[in-house]
């Protein structure tokens, strides 16, 4: 009698390439990123709109206009200038650490651990820290100032809006902060080079979408206000 023996073959489906994982982070970023917009999109027509609406005087009974335009303090240029020089840095960091995985894809040399002169070679990280930091004391320093100019949360319509804005735009730097400092853990934690260089790339291009968004905000406070 004949005795058959077979053999069951386990497939194990092979890990996504390093373009591919690339991608889907950066996709990943983008829905994130869709309702920040559309929150920013709000406020800025909230903000247009509450311009031109009167509101009731209780001592005379009349609709009259509040709304004060508010002198932005300078400090808010150099704080512009700080984060623009910001994201500067983090694009060197970003293309550094893609510089290095493209080489060590063509050579087929990918490490699995980033090695200690990987890490030291690249301090444009760290500077986007100190100088994100920066902005966030810079802003701090800003809203103290209009404190000082009479200017609170609750004293218009129009101061009220220059720190909702400028207030969530902080918090939202603020996760980008936090990300940076995962990128820095990261790269602490020797973890592989591919996954450091896909959270140093989706960082970096949260930090540009702040650095713009700011920007873009400033020039409403200016412009539009």
């Amino acid at each position: 009698m004949a005795t058959f023996t077979t053999t069951a073959t386990i497939v194990v489906p092979a890990l996504p390439d390093y373009a591919t994982r690339l991608r889907r982070a950066r996709l990943g970023l983008l829905v994130v990123l869709t309702p920040v917009l559309m929150l920013f999109v709000s406020f800025t027509s909230a903000y247009v709109v509450r311009q031109g609406l009167p509101s009731l005087d209780p001592r005379t009974a009349t609709l009259v206009k509040d709304w004060i335009p508010v002198t932005l303090p300078k400090l808010l240029l150099l704080n512009t200038a700080v984060l623009v020089l910001s994201s500067l840095f983090m694009e060197l960091a970003r293309r550094q650490s893609q510089g290095q995985v493209q080489a060590a894809l063509a050579t087929g040399e990918i490490h699995p651990r980033v090695s200690a002169v990987d890490q030291m070679s690249m301090p444009w990280l760290s500077i986007t820290v100190i100088l994100g930091l920066l902005f966030l004391f810079g802003q701090w320093t800003a809203w103290k100032q209009l404190a000082a100019n009479g200017f609170h949360v609750d004293t218009t319509p129009s101061s009220s809006f220059i720190y909702l804005l400028t207030g969530t735009h902080a918090v939202h730097l603020i996760g980008g902060v936090l990300a940076l400092f995962v990128a820095a853990i990261a790269s602490l934690l020797g973890l592989s080079q591919t996954r450091r260089s896909i959270v140093v790339d989706v960082t970096a291009w949260y930090w540009h979408f702040m650095a713009a968004l700011w920007i873009y905000i400033l020039c409403l406070m200016e412009f539009a206000g």
